[in-house]
């Protein structure tokens, strides 16, 4: 199988992200806080140190969502009736989407406390 163009590659990934925008409600919600961050970037006017760390936080939970609702949808394709097995594997994803959300908390508390106070 011949691979596609880059430029074919690269829409099909736009059209990726475009679906989770539309279908994904915590990927919504994600892209709402992205939001929230770029505003508070720029009316702090965070150093770009801090914009890169509150930056990579953020897309680490958008892409880390992408990735669960990838299990998600693949394990119901595998086994469509429920399973505990793969219930355990969607816990475990939704897991780690979980803990870097927390984290990317803490993050921006740590970032944004200087310029607040």
């Amino acid at each position: 199988m011949k691979k596609p163009a880059f430029h074919k590659s690269l829409w099909n990934s736009v059209k990726g992200v475009i679906w989770m925008l539309k279908s994904e409600r915590n990927f919504q919600i994600e892209i709402f806080a992205l939001m929230i961050n770029i505003f508070l970037i720029v009316y702090f006017r965070l150093s770009p140190i801090d914009t890169a760390i509150i930056l990579i936080v953020c897309f680490a939970v958008l892409s880390l969502e992408i990735v669960n609702t990838c299990i998600e949808k693949i394990c119901d394709i595998i086994q469509p009736e429920f399973d505990e097995r793969i219930k355990i594997i969607k816990d475990s994803a939704a897991g780690a989407v979980l803990l870097m959300a927390i984290t990317s908390i803490f993050v921006g508390i740590l970032v944004y406390w200087k310029y607040i106070f």
